[in-house]
C-alpha cells in the first residue's frame, strides 16, 4: 500500500537551545521515529518530545529563522 493515503503532517518541535527541529510524519510519535533515522544521539537529545507544534506548509516560512 502507498504512504500516499495516509496523511502525513509537519510538526516542530522545540529544542533545548530554544530553537525548533522541523519533523514530518503520520503522528508526532512517527515524526520523531522519523528524526531518530536522520540525527545522532546527541542532537535527539536536545529535542524536547512533548513540546510539538503541528503545522502546514502554508505556515513554514513563518518559523523559518526559528529553526536549529
Amino acid at each position: 500500500m502507498s504512504s500516499f493515503s495516509n496523511p502525513h503532517y509537519m510538526y516542530l518541535f522545540a529544542m533545548t537551545s530554544g530553537k525548533k527541529k522541523l519533523a514530518y510524519g503520520q503522528s508526532p510519535e512517527d515524526a520523531l521515529e522519523v528524526l531518530r533515522i536522520r540525527l545522532s544521539e546527541a542532537e535527539m537529545a536536545e529535542i524536547i518530545p512533548d513540546q510539538f507544534q503541528k503545522i502546514n506548509q502554508r505556515q513554514l516560512q513563518q518559523y523559518v529563522r526559528e529553526l536549529g
